[in-house]
Parts: structure tokens; sequence; C-alpha cells
């Protein structure tokens, strides 16, 4: 049975098996991040990769933005692209094992299809505990099956709103309108509010 840690997806970026990376923001993260007026939020982008999102909120003029991922590879890779980036808000850690920091928001992209299927009750708490009260948890999970063993794995809305029932107040959970063409039709845009 394959681990999906931290060697796993360093050795993935390494070979160039990232098929996942589409080389710049997608349109449904630039949507929601273009609507947003205070540039001081504190933002967690976790299992980052690439980290498009960080380098268009940096651009952007968003002062607080954190990313985070386990593998060195992705991380190495940003820096290298986006040196204006602050060094001290890279976190080069486990998701899971984050404590003792919360966030307004966390952007979700290609994280959540990324770890086992298994873990997607932890993803959920974990979020829930890395937001401030009424924090947000916004970004696209799968809307399908895949027909071949993943990463990426995929669900639908009935199986996230499980997870969500008590942690998140579902602003929206439906159809992307402005996926990118490979993943149109396939993908729900979230936007949950902390409760409690």
């Amino acid at each position: 049975m394959t681990t999906f840690d931290a060697s796993y997806w360093n050795n993935r970026y390494k070979m160039k098996d990232d098929g996942w990376d589409t080389g710049a923001i997608t349109p449904p993260l630039k949507a929601y991040i273009d609507q947003l007026t205070n540039k001081a939020i504190s933002i967690l982008i976790p299992g980052a990769g690439n980290a498009y999102e960080a380098e268009y909120l940096l651009n952007k003029g968003f002062t607080n933005v954190y990313v985070c991922d386990f593998a060195p590879e992705p991380i190495k890779r940003f820096t290298e692209r986006v040196p204006g980036f602050p060094g001290k808000n890279i976190l080069m850690a486990d998701f899971f094992e984050i404590a003792d920091v919360t966030y307004d928001l966390i952007l979700e992209q290609t994280f959540f299809c990324a770890i086992d299927p298994q873990m997607r009750n932890r993803y959920f708490a974990q979020m829930h505990r890395l937001l401030k009260p009424k924090g947000h948890l916004a970004g696209v999970l799968f809307n399908c099956v895949f027909d071949k063993e993943g990463p990426p794995f995929g669900g639908d809305r009935e199986e996230y709103v499980k997870y969500i029932s008590g942690k998140f107040i579902i602003k929206i959970l439906e159809p992307c309108y402005n996926s990118i063409t490979p993943r149109a039709g396939r993908e729900l845009f979230m936007n949950l509010q902390k409760t409690g």
C-alpha cells in the first residue's frame, strides 16, 4: 500500500509527475481572491505545492499569507520563482501537525484530493481548529469519481456535507462555473464558515 508522505510527493515533483499542476492560479481561486477587500487577513494555503495562489496574493498586496507543504521540492521551486515571498511565512510542515496558530482564511486547491480519503474527517477537523472564529475555508473540491486509483481522489457533495456538518456553515458548495477546461463539470466551489 502506498504511503502518501513527504517522500512520495517530493519524488512526484522531482519526476515531473505533476499533471495536476496548471502553471498558474486557477479561475475559481482567482475570482474568489479578487473579491477579497481586506489585504491584512491571515491566509493559509496548505499542501501548497507550487503555490500559484500565494504568488497571486502577494502580487495583489496581501501581507499575511502563509504556505504549507511537507515536500521540499515544491517549496524550493516556489522560493526560487517568488524570491520576494517572506521566508518566515513558509511552513515546511505536515498540515495535520500544525498547532497553536489560527487564520482568517484557508484556501483549498488540490490538497484535499491528494490525501488518503480515510483522512477526510481529520482534514475538516484540522481546518476547523486552524480557523479563527467565523473564519472561512474556501476553494475547490472534485465532484466526480475517477476511474483509476488516486491520488487524485474524487468524491461528491453528499459525501463532503457529512464531514462539514457540525463544523462549518455552508455559504457555497456548488458546481464551479469557471473551471479550467480539463476539470469542467467536475468541480465544486466551497465557501465554508467556521461554527463556534
